[in-house]
């Protein structure tokens, strides 16, 4: 298709999902506004998780080497009736005047942006923030990222509550109308999703986003606290019925709609649509027990990150959670973003429930066998043994195995020259699906034995087997599995830090210029 073809798919109101086919350090700096990662190397799960009908409109986009016409050809070999590839990839989409975007989660972050400027949401900066503390104001600051990221870096005396969770949840942190509720995130948007969350739900206290987040504050001069843990209870909170009143104010405001079982059963059995069931709780709760079918998308990564769950634009999308506050307000914010159709099932936890995380839907890594290793016996071989590391790159930084080598499946013939006179190569991966395609990728290109490291290496550290952290291992240039993020860069911190936020800032007038983002046409 040539690039004017897919801008007119874009705006006629059916169905598309367009596939990038690059690896996100090549998708990152150069990419369509709704345009979703899924690289050649994770294709055959990706696929899956993001296309739930084989009837959409696919175009697939690289950077005009190839890898395009790859992921195309193997949607059509499992099944997709309907899949193009642009026509010169990105280099042609540009020449044809047409706008690119950089970044990751593009639409969800100029979203933010935009709703800062629509909703004129209050914020303040750091040496405002700072002053309050000092002076012991009446005040919260609830942090408003997935917990993982608040232990890393914090602000001082703030606690974890991630966005999804703050109209559910705030009750059980302000009990008094006068105390001011600061809301923060590493940079600007899930500042100001939090924020404005808490403000459209009716709250009725002052409620302001901290500017620039904790980047800000570092900027600023001041110091981040550093593995802290303070955060919500699970459990159902001490006024679940009044948020409950206020995200359903909001969600039918924007046109979210309400069905029960039956009715969602129907809509995931029309194969003419595609149609997401997504759990909006706490990974934690997802965990103890969820709906067959469902995936956990906790609320605010959801809104913040949509491309991690939906591909398809004017898609259905169905919410889960257990009272219907948080699927309600997520369900609100979709609705805002992009005019799918979104959808929350009453009752969505009724009947019967299955628990731990779903396994990978890969139908290729199924038919292989492979032998696996423990832990313990790879340790005891020493050097013999050459642990190949499939996990994301900046995983392996922040923790790997001694002697480990990172690689990216797909891609394993460049690591031949490091793996020495080794008399075995072990694999691990986060998933199991990922070790055992790597496998067979790996027996076609060496004689020595093959083994999967059992358990990975969450049950490598869970052995208390050595760790090793290196920063600089692989270096940048060979991390291609990943769009760097400022605190992933080991020089230039800080001015990757100024150049993300001037990047958020900048991002809705790019919008304005693309003119394919939808956002406020909620009305159906």
């Amino acid at each position: 298709m040539t690039p004017a073809q897919v801008k007119t798919l874009i705006n006629d109101g059916v169905e598309l999902a367009i596939l990038d086919a690059r690896e996100e350090s090549a998708f990152g700096p150069c990419h369509l506004f709704w345009a979703v990662p899924c690289p050649v190397s994770r294709m055959e799960w990706r696929a899956r998780a993001l296309l739930p009908s084989k009837t959409v409109r696919i175009v697939c986009v690289d950077g005009g080497q190839g890898s395009a016409e790859t992921l195309a050809k193997y949607l059509l070999l499992i099944g997709y009736a309907d899949v193009s590839v642009l026509e010169g990839g990105m280099p042609n989409w540009i020449a044809a005047g047409y706008v690119a975007f950089s970044g990751v989660h593009v639409p969800s972050k100029a979203f933010g942006e935009w709703v800062e400027h629509h909703y004129e949401t209050p914020s303040i900066d750091p040496a405002e923030l700072d002053s309050m503390v000092k002076t012991g104001g009446n005040m919260v600051i609830l942090d408003s990222r997935p917990k993982d990221e608040f232990i890393r870096m914090s602000i001082p005396g703030g606690i974890n509550v991630p966005g999804g969770e703050l109209v559910y949840r705030i009750g059980d942190f302000v009990h008094n109308p006068e105390t001011t509720i600061i809301i923060n995130c590493a940079g600007r948007t899930r500042s100001i999703m939090g924020a404005e969350s808490l403000r459209s739900a009716g709250i009725p206290n002052q409620v302001v986003a901290l500017r620039n987040g904790t980047m800000g504050w570092e900027l600023a001069g001041y110091q981040c606290a550093h593995g802290k843990t303070e955060s919500f209870s699970i459990g159902v909170p001490r006024e679940a019925e009044l948020a409950l009143e206020r995200a359903d104010h909001f969600a039918r405001k924007r046109g979210v709609r309400f069905i029960d079982a039956q009715q969602a059963e129907t809509l995931r059995k029309d194969i003419s649509r595609s149609c997401y069931l997504l759990d909006v709780r706490d990974p934690a709760e997802y965990v103890q027990g969820h709906l067959p079918g469902s995936l956990n998308a906790p609320g605010g990564q959801l809104v913040q990150s949509v491309d991690m769950w939906v591909a398809v634009r004017h898609a259905r999308i169905i919410l889960i959670d257990d009272t219907g506050t948080r699927a309600r307000m997520s369900a609100g914010w979709l609705r805002e973003l992009g005019g799918w159709e979104v959808y929350v099932l009453e009752g969505g936890l009724n009947g019967a429930l299955e628990d731990g995380t779903p396994p990978l839907h890969c139908p290729e890594a199924n038919g292989i066998a492979a032998p696996q290793i423990s832990p313990r016996e790879v340790a005891a071989q020493g050097d013999r043994v050459r642990i190949i590391d499939l996990n994301r790159s900046v995983s392996f930084r922040a923790g790997h195995a001694p002697g480990a080598i990172w690689g990216l499946r797909g891609r394993l013939a460049r690591l031949l020259p490091k793996l020495g006179a080794a008399e075995q190569l072990v694999i691990t991966a986060p998933e199991p699906a990922l070790a055992r395609l790597a496998y067979a990728e790996l027996a076609d290109l060496v004689a020595v034995p093959i083994a999967i490291l059992a358990g990975g290496m969450a049950e490598w550290k869970a052995c208390g087997l050595p760790i090793v952290a290196n920063r600089r291992n692989p270096e940048d240039w060979d991390c291609d599995d990943v769009h760097l993020l400022p605190f992933d860069h080991n020089d230039g911190i800080e001015e990757a830090m100024r150049a993300y936020l001037a990047w958020e800032i900048d991002l809705v007038h790019e919008v304005k210029k693309d003119g394919d983002a939808p956002f406020g046409a909620w009305p159906n």
